[in-house]
């Protein structure tokens, strides 16, 4: 077994397995995220015991932040693995090729997709580090971490602040084509599409992207116009 899963994995179809597996993963972990985040509605109380139960998830059976420790570390793996597969895969492609000539006969819409998904996901990552240096370390949150949770986020979008909502609404755009691609891809790679599905695993990706963007983006724009004070 220690030698056929490095085979499988060395394989285009395992590898493609491997990116849907982990996308999987990385979508829910969005989903739920996203749900955390518009506790912020309800409320400093709320948001700010939410925050705190992450912390506290599984006490007194383990210590402090040992579950949420797992998570990340399961998100951290999945993320090397996802990205890892996706330059493998497109090496692989790009050294199938026979020639310029052919990369030149793809489809517009083809080109487009593999842009987005590569440039785009360069800049979620940049997104990320930035997202963890500012809400997990507070190394560029205005509050820092003496804090509450609530206060850090409105922070982050006061109305002075208006270019870090702009640039958080601009990658959250990106996660949403990213996740609109991605799902669709992953149903692909796992051998779930069928023409008689097609259009309505199409509609569900895009349906997933959307409330998944739409969540994200009503946190920060809701603080910038004053929503949420």
């Amino acid at each position: 077994m220690a030698i056929a899963i490095p085979a499988i994995y060395r394989s285009t179809v395992g590898k493609k397995a491997v990116m849907a597996v982990t996308g999987a993963i990385l979508v829910l972990y969005l989903v739920a995220h996203m749900i955390g985040n518009l506790k912020i509605f309800l409320g400093a109380e709320d948001f700010n015991h939410y925050a705190h139960w992450l912390r506290t998830m599984g006490e007194p059976a383990v210590p402090q932040r040992t579950i949420l420790t797992l998570i990340e570390v399961v998100l951290f793996v999945s993320v090397v693995l996802h990205m890892w597969s996706a330059v493998s895969l497109a090496r692989r492609a790009a050294a199938a090729r026979p020639a310029k000539y052919e990369a030149r006969k793809r489809s517009h819409a083809h080109g487009y997709a593999t842009r987005t998904m590569r440039y785009g996901g360069v800049i979620i990552a940049l997104f990320v580090i930035w997202h963890l240096l500012d809400l997990t370390f507070f190394v560029v949150n205005p509050k820092g971490g003496d804090a509450s949770p609530y206060d850090r986020v409105l922070a982050d979008f006061d109305p002075s602040r208006w270019y870090i909502t702009v640039w958080y609404v601009v990658a959250l755009l990106l996660v949403g084509l990213h996740l609109s691609h991605g799902v669709w891809s992953a149903f692909q790679s796992l051998g779930l599409r069928t023409p008689r599905n097609e259009r309505a695993l199409r509609t569900l990706a895009a349906t997933v992207a959307a409330v998944v963007t739409l969540g994200f983006i009503s946190v920060p724009v809701s603080i910038t116009f004053g929503w949420v004070s």
